[in-house]
């Protein structure tokens, strides 16, 4: 395995390892429950600072901003403003007016114009050593996070911009205690962290991880945030600070980037309709390229539509068996045809159309695992010049649900890609890692890959926030989750735990998880799923026990005569909270 991938391999489980959490379904499977609003995120603090923004008149936007400020603070190595995301938003007032309900808000980083297919090659020709690659100002684009939410809140903020930034900044200043599992990933860290900036922020001088209970203060990052509030987003893109994030992108001890001040002030955020499509009784709704949850998610329960629901639920081996085949057929799509839709024409409505899902369920033995796993070819291609994608995205990232009094709800993943991104700090917050989710390899066999760097582009995504719809249209859950491109199996798994196999949101989160996007299941350690690793090897799968430290963080909304009420399922395996009133 080349050094690339075995660097990788160490940063996924520092990203992946958990602490005191419990594993698969241990914990407590009662939803968290209220019935005016609701907030539930990977940290306490976050969910905390949501609630008291809903509690002051604001809206499902308003507590995203909110949370995704407290999170970049108190959960650094999953996400933060120097990062990017994207959101679904559901408009509840739109509904009698059958108008489009839901918007797709991406704030995804791009590269810089400088970006070549060969930026992550060495002289040699091969793959940059994983340190080169992974820290530094390489693998930094223009952080989306900012942009994105400001877009949002222009079109659906309650209270004014400035207001949503004092629990951030009131904890900023006051500090607060570091948690067990920020500090075990810092420990496991330690040996990784060069950039001083970083050091000083969450190390002591001789170079010890910050310990558990200590009162973390960030004066820097409440400056940051208090120019934020009174200027906008913009200062992130052009002025001072602007300036600061691309000085430190091209001039740091850890490698030079190629982050320009013009790609700073030209970065946009993009707006657009939500990917939807039926699946039995529900209409489910994903994010669009540049991420691939959206089209994998949804091909993989277009798959499973052609099987019982009962055949898929009861996480026996033969349920695993068919749902694992239906993402091996998926992944092998996924990593062929999809990539910025800017720069390549994936032919995403023939990837989910009906006829093309079923043909792709058709090679589903309900009794034998494949052998070889292919893309297919939806029968509206007419030419595809591309070679198949062998990156696989760095497992970090966080997910939030909110639904307010209004009925309007965000489901929004947002992320700095592996734990604590490029570790550059700039205005108190740390700078992303994304470019590093693009095929480092550019070309395969004489063909370029779809995903490779280019200026301009944004590298392909595995972030899924999702919303379902019932039958008359309404908003009934929504879901996501940290976890690379393991995200899109552990939202397809507990959607599937929800809508076939009837459990409650919290059973659904906690649920012991199985992975399969090759050859190969991952099922999740210390759960019961292991007893099924012999019945499934008996049908032609090879197993392996992997710790898989999801965050899904979702909301159920039960529909009753007297009006509604939500429920919160909270990851075990994480330190989120579900608040609501």
């Amino acid at each position: 395995m080349q050094a690339y991938r075995s660097f990788v391999f160490a940063l996924v489980l520092v990203a992946m390892l958990g602490c005191g959490g419990a594993s698969g379904a241990e914990g407590d499977t009662l939803p968290a429950r209220a019935t005016t609003h609701m907030v539930v995120a990977a940290n306490p603090h976050a969910a905390e600072a949501g609630r008291r923004i809903l509690r002051a008149g604001g809206g499902a936007v308003d507590a995203a901003i909110a949370v995704q400020l407290v999170l970049s603070l108190v959960e650094p190595q999953s996400s933060g403003i120097g990062g990017g995301a994207f959101m679904l938003y559901f408009d509840h007032a739109d509904v009698d007016d059958r108008t489009d309900v839901v918007t797709a808000y991406e704030g995804r980083e791009t590269a810089p114009a400088a970006a070549s297919p060969d930026m992550f090659l060495g002289a040699d020709g091969e793959e940059l050593p994983g340190f080169a690659a992974n820290f530094g100002g390489l693998p930094v684009g223009v952080p989306g996070v900012m942009r994105m939410l400001e877009a949002a809140h222009a079109d659906h903020g309650r209270l004014p911009w400035a207001d949503l930034f004092g629990p951030a900044i009131e904890l900023a200043e006051s500090g607060f205690e570091v948690t067990p599992r920020l500090y075990f990933l810092l420990d496991r860290f330690a040996e990784f962290a060069r950039d001083e900036a970083f050091k000083k922020l969450y190390f002591d001088a001789n170079g010890r991880a910050r310990p558990t209970g200590f009162k973390l203060v960030n004066p820097e990052y409440a400056e940051t945030l208090r120019l934020l509030a009174s200027r906008g987003a913009q200062i992130m893109y052009s002025g001072p600070l602007a300036e600061a994030i691309v000085a430190t992108v091209r001039d740091n001890p850890l490698g030079a980037g190629r982050l320009s001040l013009e790609d700073m002030q030209n970065y946009r955020a993009h707006k657009s309709e939500p990917l939807c499509t039926a699946y039995r009784q529900w209409r489910v709704c994903g994010p669009q390229l540049p991420s691939s949850g959206g089209v994998t998610v949804q091909q993989v329960l277009g798959m499973l539509a052609a099987f019982d629901s009962t055949a898929i639920a009861d996480a026996q081996a033969r349920s695993i068996h068919l749902i694992a085949e239906a993402s091996r057929l998926a992944f092998a799509d996924r990593n062929f045809y999809l990539a910025d839709p800017a720069f390549v024409d994936a032919p995403v409505a023939g990837l989910l159309s009906k006829a093309y899902l079923e043909q792709r369920a058709a090679l589903i033995d309900r009794n034998a695992a494949m052998q070889d796993v292919a893309p297919g070819r939806p029968a509206e291609l007419v030419a595809w010049n591309y070679a198949p994608s062998g990156f696989s995205d760095i497992a970090s990232t966080s997910h939030f649900s909110i639904v307010d009094r209004w009925g309007d709800g965000v489901a929004m993943t947002t992320s700095v890609q592996s734990g604590f991104g490029s570790q550059l700090v700039v205005g108190g917050f740390i700078l992303n890692n994304q470019l590093t989710d693009f095929s480092f390899e550019p070309e395969r066999g004489g063909l370029p890959v779809a995903n490779r760097p280019e200026g301009g582009k944004r590298p392909l995504s595995s972030m899924t926030p999702t919303l379902v719809f019932d039958e008359e249209g309404r908003l009934t859950l929504l879901m996501g989750s940290p976890g690379g491109t393991r995200i899109i199996n552990f939202v397809a798994q507990a959607l599937i735990g929800v809508l076939d196999g009837g459990q409650n949101v919290q059973e659904a989160v906690a649920a012991p998880h199985f992975v399969a996007q090759s050859g190969f299941i991952e099922l999740e350690e210390r759960t019961l799923l292991l007893e099924q690793s012999e019945a499934l090897e008996a049908l032609g799968h090879r197993v392996g026990a992997r710790n898989l430290n999801s965050g899904l963080h979702a909301i159920e909304i039960e529909y009753t005569e007297s009006g509604r009420v939500l429920w919160g399922g909270v990851d075990p395996r994480r330190e989120g909270a579900a608040l609501g009133d």
